[in-house]
C-alpha cells in the first residue's frame, strides 16, 4: 500500500512540472512590448507642458585674486645706532671712596693709676657705676669659667680716712657696686684714700636720707645702671627712657634702696651678702638637661592661663622635660611660677603689649611682667595682642632683654622680621613651629602634629618648639606619644636648651 502511495505522488509531481513548463513557453515575456504613452491632464494655466529653450550653461565667475603689485610693501626698520647720543656726556661716574673705620677711639681706656685729681662740685652725687657685660650664651659645663666666690676689692692702706666717701655712723653703708661681683679675671678698681671728697660724701648722706623717706624695701642692693648706647641694627628708640631699669643677671628682681633703721646694722652684724650666681636668668633658672647622643632638639611649652585644673605638682614626675608659660598678668603669677620652679620645671613669662604700643610702653610693660615672674628663663609671646603689633615696640625688646638676660619665644609672623632682628642683636630667641591644640584638637591629631615636629627637628640646626595648653587631652596625648618610636628620634629638652643651642 505504501509503495503505491509513493508511486502516485511521484508521478503527480512530474506531470505538474511538465504542465507548468509548457504554459511558460506559450505565454509572452513581461516587458517585451514598449509602454504605451497616454495623455496626462494638467490644470489650465500651469504651463506644465511648455518646452524650455536650451542655452549654453554659464559658469560662475571666479573671485578676483590680488596681484603682487597690490600687496603693501613693508620696509625694514633702520638699525639702532648711537647717533642720537653724539655730544652727550657718557663718562661713567667714579665709585665713591670709603675710608676705613676709625676704631681707635673705641678701644678701652687704660685704668688710671692713683687719684684723678679732679674735685667734684655738683648738687647731686655721681657714683661710679660701670656698665655690666651683655649676657652670653652658656657653653658646655666643662668650659664654664664662673667663680662661685666673688672677688673682693683691694683693701687700701689704713689712714685717717678709710674710704673715698666717708659716712656718718647713723647711715648704713651701701652694698658693693657691680665691680665687686665680677670674676677674678676682671680688673679691680683701686681706691685712693689720700684724696677724700667731703662735699660728695655730704651729698651722698643727703641722698640716703631722702631714699629712706621714700620707701622701705628688703636690703638687697641693686647697682644703678647707666643708659646703654644703641647697639647694632636695633637701638634705644624710646626718647628719655632708661632701658636698664629691669633686673640684670644676678639680681633678685626688686629695686634696691638703702634703708636707715636704727640698730639694724648692729643687729645683723654685717651688710647683705652679694649674690654669688651672676649668670643671666636663661642660664641661672634653666632646668638640667643632657644630650649625650647629640640628637635633634625638640621642646614643648604648655600655656598656663590659670584655668586648668592640673597643678604643677602633678607634672613634676613627667617622663620628659616640659616648659610652662605662666600668664604674667594673673594676680597669682608669682605663686604659680614658684610652684613650677619648686618642681624643677622651667618657667616663661607670657606677655602681651598694647595695640600700637610705643617703645616706652614696652619698657614699662616688660618691667612689670618680668617682676611678676622673677625666675623666668625667657619671655613668651602671648596669644592676645602679642608682641608684634607695633614694630617700634618689638624692636625695643632687644635692648630690654639684653639688659635683663632673658630669652624670647615668638609666634611666626610673615617673614619673622622682628624675631630675626632681635636675634641679630644677641638675644637668644626662636619662633614656635606649631601650636598643636589651639582648636581643641583630639589626642590622635596632637600625636600626628608631634610626629611632624620630630621629623622637622632633624632638619633644623637649633631644633623646634611646640606649644600646647594644660588640658587633660593634651597631657594624655603627650604621655602616649612619648612611648612611640618617633619620640625616641629626638632629644626632648627644656626651652632654654633650644634657645641657647648653637
Amino acid at each position: 500500500m505504501l509503495r503505491g502511495y509513493l508511486a502516485g505522488l511521484l508521478s503527480g509531481t512530474v506531470v505538474s512540472g511538465l504542465a507548468l513548463g509548457a504554459i511558460s513557453l506559450l505565454s509572452e515575456v513581461p516587458g517585451a512590448r514598449a509602454p504605451e504613452a497616454t495623455a496626462v491632464e494638467v490644470p489650465a494655466g500651469s504651463e506644465f507642458d511648455q518646452s524650455r529653450e536650451d542655452g549654453q550653461a554659464q559658469l560662475p565667475r571666479l573671485q578676483q585674486t590680488p596681484t603682487p603689485d597690490d600687496v603693501p610693501q613693508v620696509t625694514a626698520p633702520a638699525p639702532d645706532d648711537l647717533s642720537s647720543l653724539e655730544g652727550a656726556d657718557t663718562t661713567s661716574t667714579t665709585a665713591p671712596q670709603t675710608g676705613e673705620a676709625d676704631v681707635a677711639g673705641l678701644s678701652a681706656p687704660d685704668a688710671p693709676e692713683g687719684g684723678s685729681g679732679i674735685a667734684v662740685d655738683s648738687d647731686s652725687p655721681v657714683l661710679p657705676n660701670p656698665q655690666a657685660n651683655a649676657p652670653q650664651a652658656p657653653g658646655d659645663e666643662e668650659d664654664l669659667s664662673i667663680s662661685t666666690e666673688p672677688a673682693q676689692p683691694v683693701q687700701p692702706e689704713p689712714t685717717e680716712e678709710t674710704a673715698a666717701f666717708p659716712q656718718d655712723d647713723e647711715t648704713t653703708e651701701r652694698a658693693p657696686d657691680a665691680q665687686s661681683q665680677t670674676t677674678p679675671s676682671d680688673p679691680q678698681p683701686q681706691t685712693t684714700p689720700s684724696e677724700p671728697e667731703p662735699e660728695l660724701a655730704q651729698d651722698q648722706d643727703a641722698e640716703t636720707e631722702t631714699e629712706n623717706d621714700i620707701a622701705e624695701v628688703p636690703q638687697t642692693p641693686e647697682p644703678a645702671q647707666d643708659d646703654p648706647e644703641p647697639s647694632g641694627t636695633i637701638g634705644d628708640l624710646a626718647q628719655g627712657v632708661t632701658t636698664n631699669r629691669l633686673p640684670t643677671a644676678g639680681d633678685t628682681g626688686q629695686e634696691a634702696a638703702v634703708v636707715e633703721t636704727p640698730g639694724l646694722a648692729e643687729a645683723e652684724g654685717a651688710d647683705a651678702e652679694p649674690s654669688e650666681d651672676t649668670r643671666p636668668p636663661i642660664a641661672k633658672f634653666a632646668a638640667e638637661f643632657e644630650n649625650p647622643d647629640d640628637k635633634p632638639l625638640m621642646s614643648i611649652i604648655l600655656i598656663d592661663d590659670g584655668s586648668s585644673p592640673i597643678g604643677p605638682e602633678a607634672l613634676a614626675d613627667f617622663p620628659y622635660p616640659l616648659s610652662f608659660a605662666v600668664d604674667a598678668a594673673m594676680p597669682n603669677a608669682a605663686d604659680r611660677a614658684a610652684r613650677y620652679r619648686a618642681a624643677g620645671l622651667e618657667v616663661l613669662a607670657m606677655t602681651n603689649l598694647p595695640e600700637n604700643a610705643a617703645p616706652v610702653d614696652a619698657e614699662v610693660s616688660m618691667e612689670t611682667y618680668l617682676a611678676a615672674v622673677p625666675e623666668a628663663v625667657a619671655v613668651f609671646e602671648g596669644t592676645g595682642t602679642g608682641l608684634q603689633s607695633s614694630r617700634a615696640a618689638s624692636e625695643q625688646l632687644a635692648p630690654i632683654l639684653l639688659s635683663s638676660g632673658h630669652g624670647l619665644v615668638m609666634f611666626p609672623n610673615g617673614l619673622n622680621t622682628a624675631q630675626k632682628l632681635i636675634a641679630r642683636e644677641g638675644v637668644p630667641s626662636a619662633t614656635v613651629f606649631r601650636d598643636f591644640d589651639a582648636k581643641n584638637q583630639s589626642a590622635s591629631a596632637i600625636r600626628r602634629f608631634l610626629d611632624q615636629a620630630a621629623f622637622r627637628a632633624a632638619q633644623e640646626e637649633q631644633g623646634v618648639i611646640m606649644v600646647g595648653r594644660l588640658r587633660p587631652e593634651t597631657i594624655s596625648a603627650l604621655l602616649l606619644w612619648g612611648l612611640q618610636d618617633r619620640a625616641a628620634s629626638v632629644a626632648l629638652a627644656p626651652v632654654s636648651a633650644v634657645l641657647t643651642a648653637e
